[in-house]
């Protein structure tokens, strides 16, 4: 159940849903192929943290956490990423570059509203953007947190030229599937999936969260196909070195905050992590860093987990 109320951008007003409980409102924002869409928690009179997930979850993975920072007075945008959730997908023939995307995503929404001095908080895939953006509008960003993520992941160099051409090939092949031929599955084996997918990383009632926004019903057939665009599991483009990540980090003057998993995310280069937030460190205003119990999903899986430590690095 929903209820319709205005969202006020500068002057210009756009209709939005909210739950009936008032606990967030859905947001949706024009883009040139279709609108980026959200879920807004907390007062819509003040500029919120723009929250990015990570690589094929959507903006439920922040269920757990944004309510608790709600409660502290914060104010949070979570955003489905293009082809994710409840977003439009990218149009025929163009591909996903996961990484760099996230820039001109992220600029629209700022665009959009005409925001300043922006705060971001990102999980995984998130928090790469997070970097990125960072580094790209180094004057422009107040703070940023990243979640079990230090930069944008450098893959091992063979492993990210030999993916090239079967990559490629596969994306083209994604081009002939027809609408009927889009996978369909009961709930429950949906779910089972999902929860396979993730390999203990998000627990089961995490799985149900990211299936909310991470489902639809078939046309015309019994069951349920993803949301997510098919496309974004070829990734393999896209990747940056580490002599990019180096000069990027140097670019970066925020406030920066990095929670990391114990149980986390496996990159193929560990001795990167910190050593990219040493990089930062060396001309940003600050540099937080914690190691908290639990998997690359943490704040998922349990938002207490992490909604303290975030609540003191936004009031500090």
């Amino acid at each position: 159940m929903s209820a319709t109320v205005e969202l006020k951008h500068n002057g210009d007003s756009n209709r939005i849903s909210t739950s009936t409980d008032g606990a967030f409102a859905e947001v949706q924002i024009p883009v040139p192929w279709g609108h980026i869409a959200g879920k807004w928690w907390g007062s819509r009179d003040i500029q919120p943290i723009i929250a990015l997930h990570g690589w094929q979850d959507n903006s439920g993975t922040f269920d757990k956490v944004a309510p608790l920072l709600k409660e502290k007075g914060h104010s949070l945008l979570c955003i489905d990423l293009p082809g994710h959730g409840f977003s439009s997908h990218l149009p025929q023939g163009h591909k996903y570059y996961v990484w760099w995307d996230g820039i001109h995503y992220l600029r629209r929404i700022v665009k959009y509203f005409k925001w300043k001095d922006i705060t971001i908080l990102g999980h995984s895939l998130g928090g790469g953007i997070a970097f990125l953006y960072a580094a790209a509008y180094p004057k422009e960003v107040k703070k940023y947190i990243s979640i079990d993520l230090a930069s944008p992941s450098v893959r091992n160099l063979q492993r990210s030229c030999d993916a090239i051409g079967p990559a490629i090939d596969k994306f083209l092949s994604y081009e002939k599937l027809t609408p009927d031929q889009v996978p369909c599955y009961p709930y429950n084996e949906m779910l089972e999936i999902l929860v396979h997918a993730h390999n203990g990383s998000v627990n089961r009632e995490g799985c149900e969260i990211l299936l909310k926004r991470g489902m639809r019903p078939a046309m015309n057939r019994d069951g349920y196909y993803f949301t997510r665009d098919p496309r974004l599991k070829l990734s393999a483009l896209g990747f940056i070195s580490i002599e990019q990540v180096t000069e990027l980090a140097s670019r970066i003057l925020c406030e920066v905050l990095n929670i990391r998993a114990i149980d986390g995310h496996k990159p193929d280069h560990p001795e990167h992590y910190d050593f990219v937030l040493n990089e930062i460190e060396k001309q940003a205003k600050k540099v937080e860093r914690h190691l908290v119990e639990g998997t690359h999903h943490l704040h998922l899986n349990d938002g207490r987990s992490v909604a303290t430590i975030i609540h003191n690095f936004l009031i500090s």
